[in-house]
Order: C-alpha cells, then structure tokens, then sequence
C-alpha cells in the first residue's frame, strides 16, 4: 500500500472514532433514562449538547494551534485525550459526571479532527485532493451515521457503558502506528495564540442559543428565561464576530470566507448539519418510542443509512474530482432530503419497515455520503496549504453548530421521548429535516466552479498569494 493511503487510513480511524461519538449516544437515550429516572428529556440532551458545543468552539482554537506547533503533534494530543475522556465517561456514576467526561472528549476529538486532514493533504497531488477528502469526509459521515446501529448492538450486550469504552478498541490502533508513519508539519508564519476568549464567546453564545430552543416548550416562548437567552445568545455571537474581526488570532478567520467556495461550503455544511443530524436522532427515538423497537433491533434497523453512506461517498470523490463540487453537492443534497420527506408522507404509527422505513434511510444515507464529501472537498479546494488546518476547523465547527441547533430543534418539536411524541409530531420533524435538504441544494448551486490548486496563502482580496511554509519528516 502506497504510503499516503496508510496515512489516510490511520488518521482517518481517529476521525471515526471522533465522529462516532457525536451519534452513538442516541441509541443510548433509553437505557440512559433507565439510569438516570429523574433526568428529563431536555435535561439528558445536554449529553449530546455539550459535545456538539464544545466540539464546534474548540474546532478552530484547535486547528490553529496545530498550525503553528505541529499537526503531527496535535493529532496525538488529540487522541490521548479523547481515550482518557471516553474511559471518564463509561464510569460515570451521574449525570453531570458523564457531561463532564462528554466536554473533555469533545475538547480531544476538536484537536484531532483538523490536524488528521491537514497531515492527508499533502500527501496527495492536487488532482487526487478531492478524493481524499471525500474519503475523510467519508469517515466522518460513515462514523456518525453508524453510531446509532453500532451502538444499538452494544446498549443491548453491556450497556450504554460500552459506547465509550468501544473507542480503546477504536483509538489506540491508530495511534500506534502514528508516530512513525506521519510527517509533521506546520505554518511558520503563525505568530500569537488562538483567541480563547473568542472561543468562549462562541461557546457561550451557542449554548444559550440551544438553551431557548431546547426549554421554549416547558418555559413558554415569551417567558423572560427564553426571551433572557435569545437575547444572550445574540449579543455574545455578535460580539464573537466583532471579536474575530479585529483581533490578531480570531478564532474564526474570517478572510477565509472571501473564498466563495470556502463560504459556499461552510454555508452548507452548517444547514446540512441541522437536517442530518436531527434525522439520525429522529429515527431512533421513532424506531425505539412509535414503533416500540427494541434497542437491539432499532440499531439494525438503522444500518441501511451507513451503508449507503459508506458505498456513495468514494464515488461522491470521483466524481467531484471529474465534474467539480457542485455536480455532486446539489444532486446529493435532495437525495438526502427525499429520505426524511418520504418518512413524513408515508409513515404510520403501525411498523411497514420495509415499505416505509427501508427506503427513506437509503436514500437519506446516500445523500449524506454524496453531501458531506462534496461539501468538505470543496472548502479546503482553493485554500492555502498552510491554512488546511484552519479552514477544515472552521468548516467542521458549523457543521456542529448545524448539529446543536438540529437536535435543539427536534427536542421542541417532539417534546418527549415517550408516548407523548406522537406519529404526527414525526412527521412535522421529519419535514423541517426535508427542508434544511432542499436549502443546503439551493446554497450548493453558489458553489460555482472550483479550480483546485495548491498555493501558499491567501492575500486580502481572497486571490492566492506564494509564501514559504515548511513540511517536516520526522
């Protein structure tokens, strides 16, 4: 095997196992409440919450800091301490423990996550670049989607314990042969440290976003708490724009975004997050409450949306490597929404798994494969080598952002995860989750033409400027 495949596929390992973790959890929500009685629905959402959260604030801090001390180094950072969280977690005696735990892993999975792509990248010709980042965009999609149906099978062997301690079998593989096989690498202009207070302030900002949408139905939409962390939410995310704007380090570059197809992608990638990941939650908790699946039997019920995934991703590469991003993000995008919109109009609170159920997760799974790869290809197309890091971060921190206000979203909708969310209550989310797919291909149409290139930096009117940057073997 040629070196840069064995590169991908170390460093993508961690990347699925980062990615697992963001949906495995939801396959776990019922044994979670047998655990923990007295926690309500809003209440244990904060599990999924505070890693979407975390994940998506540190994103960035964390791939400018792998800029500029090393991506090799970060990657194993970032791994050690998603390992050590996960056993944190899996012996959590409550609540607020496992939130903890949950924090700590987002903070390891948003270090490794951006350094995996940016050590990929320059091992691969430009005109193979789209394929390997559909590829690791793959991973990640693949990860997230099988969550659910791996998770399924081990909530019903030990537990929802053995959903973070699968990582070891996950993560140290990976890292073993890590330390040989990867170059490091770093940007030599990158000067000062990642802006933690802009970091905080996106943090902030996102959670008492999540904080209104989540508790609007139990405080009441004009209630001052609700109306109090609107307005919260508001003033902090301007602020953190502010912020990125004038300080030296920003947690969020935003020149990047004069790059239209980095704009484009983030774009996409944050309302695409929104649908994808509240249809992963969604059909759990309807497989699990509406239709009164065992767990077991819900996670392979679930199965045939990674394996769609799975098959279309390396095409979606392919293709957009022949035809360009937008040729595969537009197509792929309403694939994925006639997934949920076939479960809105057709789905009865009587199970007809293979009439009803069956085809909607093929097709949603195919859209995801051919919609994440096209997306996150087509952001790092036209960056800077140097800024791979940076701009993967920032792409992969709206599309948790996107995951954080889908599944907000979907716990106001459905208002329980019992009885009380009814089939039509399903049904309503399952077609807010079919339109976030038909406005992500509304936006993959503004992805226009990419030119793949390799150069240096990007100057301040967004064109490619050549600058000096160092790859390290070690």
């Amino acid at each position: 095997m040629a070196r840069r495949w064995k590169v991908l596929l170390v460093t993508s390992a961690a990347v699925f196992m980062a990615m697992l973790d963001v949906t495995i959890v939801n396959i776990a929500f019922p044994d979670l409440r047998a655990s923990f009685p007295r926690e309500s629905m809003a209440g244990l959402s904060w599990i999924l919450n505070a890693y979407a959260i975390v994940f998506a604030a540190a994103l960035v801090p964390a791939g400018r800091l792998a800029d500029r001390f090393g991506r090799k180094r970060l990657f194993v950072v970032g791994v050690l301490v998603f390992l050590a969280a996960s056993v944190a977690c899996g012996l959590a005696g409550s609540v607020e423990m496992l939130v903890a735990g949950r924090i700590f892993q987002a903070l390891g999975g948003a270090i490794l996550t951006p350094a995996s792509l940016s050590l990929i990248l320059p091992e691969f010709p430009v005109e193979q670049r789209a394929t390997a980042t559909s590829l690791w965009a793959a991973t990640g999609a693949v990860a997230a989607a099988t969550g659910p149906s791996l998770g399924g099978v081990l909530v019903d062997w030990q537990g929802w314990r053995m959903v973070f301690f699968v990582n070891l079998a996950i993560g140290l593989p990976a890292l073993l042969p890590a330390r040989r096989l990867l170059r490091e690498g770093r940007e030599e202009r990158a000067v000062g440290w990642p802006d933690a207070a802009g970091a905080l302030l996106l943090a902030l900002g996102v959670a008492a976003l999540a904080l209104a949408i989540i508790e609007g139905e139990d405080w009441g939409w004009t209630s001052g708490g609700v109306l109090g962390a609107f307005a919260a939410a508001v003033v902090l995310l301007v602020a953190f724009v502010v912020r990125s704007a004038s300080h030296r380090s920003p947690v969020i570059d935003l020149a990047l975004f004069r790059v239209r197809s980095f704009a484009a992608a983030g774009a996409g990638t944050f309302v695409f997050g929104i649908g994808f990941f509240a249809l992963l939650l969604c059909n759990v908790l309807f497989l699990a409450t509406a239709w009164g699946y065992p767990i077991l039997l819900a996670g392979v019920a679930l199965t045939p949306g990674p394996i769609a995934a799975a098959l279309t991703a390396p095409v979606a590469g392919r293709l957009a490597d022949r035809f360009g991003q937008r040729a595969v993000a537009v197509p792929g995008s309403l694939v994925f929404a006639a997934g949920p919109l076939l479960l809105a109009l057709g789905t009865g609170p009587q199970p007809q798994y293979w009439a009803d159920f069956f085809p909607a997760a093929v097709l949603g799974g195919g859209g995801v494969g051919l919609t994440m790869s096209a997306f996150t290809s087509a952001a790092v197309a036209e960056l800077p080598r140097p800024r791979f890091a940076t701009g993967i971060a920032i792409v992969n921190c709206l599309r948790q952002l996107g995951a954080v206000v889908g599944i907000a979203v979907l716990v106001t909708i459905l208002g329980g995860p019992g009885p009380e969310a009814t089939v039509d209550a399903f049904h309503r989310a399952w077609a807010v989750m079919a339109g976030a797919g038909l406005l992500t291909a509304v936006i993959a149409i503004t992805l226009g033409r990419i030119h793949a290139r390799d150069v240096e930096t990007v100057g301040p009117s967004g064109r490619p400027v050549t600058a000096p940057t160092t790859l390290e073997t070690t």
